[in-house]
């Protein structure tokens, strides 16, 4: 079938030479005087010879002129300028001197009716797949955001891929000029104020975002437009897929509630960051984890002398394992599989590769299976940083970054106190070590191992309900390649005991969270899915903060990036209630257990489930803080709008 195509293209070609020539001569001399006749009837077998192996040469009889583009259309005008001068050459060398006007209009004959056969496999096509995506009542109806280069090539899928399931109906763009205009056929109907009357009016199906380098702010203000018309959205990924020419539907994923969250790219200070890690030997334990992860991805730009990934769950770090090596083939990596409560492990590991810099992402964090099994907590949490600070100080670590949470702030769970307890060890060592203890603080992750995101991803995709323990519970959220890259850069201002306390933006409700996602699959809460509350888990409380009363703030180089004074430096008082601690542990009783934790962490203090109690005292307490860090210019006020 290939072959018959190209034989059928070349005898199209020899056709389409040999009209132009006879059209040319006729037009000049309206017939071709005998004179000329008899030496073209001698030479128009040559002079077919020459342009189809020019042809070839060029390989137009390879290209799928299906999906011609302007590199096919520009190949076949140069293919015919220089078979006309070589015609024109051999005419000369022979002594057959056709007048060089023929020639010239032979060549614009040629060039056009080798053109014209050529692009009409295309308009047939264009014209097939346009009358069957009109007609094909099972397409979605889409509106496409961005009438720039992405969106030029999203719309030219959709018209030329039958097998796709999009009818673009409407195109949106802000500038001015181009309201009225048509790409591919589609009229540039109004610019983002007019998206929800044009869903409306046009009984669009599905929106795709189309703006590969739209910055933040205008990104979560044209979705939370978009959410108000119950249509599915999608999104491009970025401005590298425009740059690579891969703006395609494919690469068109659901939008998500971080594009919802308008949160700036982080500016790192990239000097301050290789002065700490470029060529040093860098161990992260939880590894594969979360953060662990994302940290050993940022930490693999700089390119370390090695990286050390420790994790006790050996899936998690083959994966990242695999990841890493695939995207930094160069990087000297090393995967080992243990536990930070294995005090041996940690020497020996120490003895042999004697890591420069540690950053600790290994912990139990899950609230409610804390509550009910505290004293493992406390071993993994607690007494596993302190067998790695201890080790790592026996060692000569040069810097330790622990990553540390706000629920160790006034903490209402066992998971925070424990949190808490690790800023202490964190403060005291660094007090008695030549090594640069430190803790960053942050709030959830979105995305991240057990977060709520994931589980309201998946109970939509059930078709409900959506769960949540209180309509007015909030939290802090930032992205986890943002926090990763943020725990980095505050380690790079380490100088010892600082708690780093990273810019979370502002509290999000929940309730929002799960409306949103909902809304982002073209569904409508409480109709389609239900939200139903479930009532507080046990140490949950309705907020978090960032940072205690007694602490404070100091600004840093980066304006996301915070210190709190240190809070706590007496580590023989520290080790001495750590050992009464240790010996609560080998009872295993939950009570006993929780009263030792509220003797080293006074703020410590279980929540309560029922419904009202202490909430009003908390909620004065949360405006004491938060006016503070606003006071500190931490809280921005356009962060999240609308979440």
């Amino acid at each position: 079938m290939r072959n018959l195509k190209k034989i059928a293209l070349v005898i199209t070609d020899v056709f389409s030479v040999n009209v132009a020539y006879i059209i040319a001569f006729s037009l000049i001399y309206y017939g071709i005087p005998r004179l000329y006749f008899d030496s073209f009837k001698k030479d128009a077998i040559i002079i077919s010879l020459i342009y189809i192996v020019v042809f070839y040469i060029m390989k137009l009889y390879e290209s799928l002129w299906n999906y011609a583009s302007i590199d096919e259309l520009m190949l076949v005008v140069t293919a015919n300028i220089i078979s006309g001068c070589l015609v024109m050459g051999y005419g000369r060398s022979i002594g057959h001197y056709f007048p060089i006007n023929i020639h010239i209009i032979a060549i614009v004959l040629a060039m056009a009716l080798t053109l014209s056969f050529r692009l009409s496999f295309r308009i047939y096509r264009r014209g097939i797949v346009s009358v069957y995506i009109r007609h094909n009542r099972n397409r979605n109806r889409v509106m496409v955001i961005g009438a720039g280069s992405a969106g030029n090539m999203i719309m030219k899928e959709m018209l030329t891929k039958r097998e796709k399931r999009y009818n673009p109906i409407a195109i949106i763009d802000d500038s001015p000029y181009k309201i009225g205009k048509r790409i591919c056929g589609v009229k540039v109907m109004g610019n983002r104020k007019d998206i929800e009357r044009i869903a409306k009016e046009e009984r669009i199906d599905t929106i795709l975002i189309a703006i590969p380098s739209i910055n933040q702010k205008d990104k979560s203000e044209i979705i939370n437009i978009c959410k108000k018309t119950a249509c599915k959205l999608q999104i491009i990924p970025g401005l590298y897929e425009i740059l690579n020419g891969q703006a395609k539907l494919n690469t068109m994923r659901d939008v998500s509630v971080e594009d919802l969250l308008g949160r700036d790219q982080v500016k790192l200070d990239d000097k301050g960051i290789l002065e700490y890690i470029h060529n040093k030997v860098v161990m992260v334990t939880g590894g594969g984890g979360s953060i662990g992860s994302e940290l050993c991805r940022q930490i693999a730009i700089f390119n370390p002398k090695e990286l050390i990934i420790f994790d006790i769950y050996e899936n998690n770090a083959y994966d990242i394992q695999n990841e890493l090596k695939y995207n930094y083939p160069s990087l000297n990596l090393k995967v080992l599989i243990g536990s930070i409560r294995d005090k041996k492990r940690l020497e020996t590991i120490f003895c042999k590769y004697r890591p420069e810099i540690v950053f600790n992402a290994a912990a139990h964090k899950h609230v409610p299976l804390m509550e009910e099994s505290p004293g493992e907590a406390i071993k993994n949490n607690v007494f596993g940083t302190l067998n790695l600070a201890e080790t790592a100080d026996k060692f000569g670590v040069k810097r330790f970054v622990m990553i540390s949470t706000d629920k160790a702030v006034n903490p209402t769970n066992v998971m925070g106190a424990s949190k808490r307890i690790c800023e202490m060890i964190v403060q005291a060592m660094d007090k008695v070590s030549k090594t640069e203890f430190v803790a960053v603080r942050f709030g959830n992750v979105l995305g991240s191992n057990g977060s709520v995101i994931p589980l309201f991803k998946k109970q939509i995709a059930k078709g409900g309900p959506v769960t949540l323990t209180h309509k007015d519970i909030t939290r802090f959220f930032m992205l986890i390649p943002e926090a990763a890259q943020l725990v980095i850069q505050a380690g790079a201002y380490a100088k010892g005991g600082e708690i780093f306390v990273l810019d979370m933006g502002s509290p999000i409700k929940i309730y929002d969270l799960a409306t949103d996602l909902i809304k982002l699959s073209g569904l409508v809460p409480n109709e389609d899915i239900e939200i139903k509350v479930t009532g507080l888990r046990p140490g949950e409380k309705l907020y978090e903060e960032l940072l205690m009363s007694e602490e404070g703030l100091e600004e840093t180089r980066h304006d996301k990036i915070f210190i709190g004074r240190p809070t706590y430096t007496n580590i023989e008082e520290l080790k001495k209630n750590l050992n009464s601690l240790k010996f609560v542990l080998d009872n295993d009783n939950i009570e006993e257990i929780k009263n030792g934790i509220k003797q080293m962490v006074p703020t410590y203090r279980e929540a309560s489930l029922k419904e009202g109690q202490s909430e009003s005292k908390s909620v004065g307490y949360k405006d004491e803080i938060e006016n503070e860090i606003h006071e500190k210019g931490i809280v921005e006020e356009e962060v999240a709008a609308g979440v």
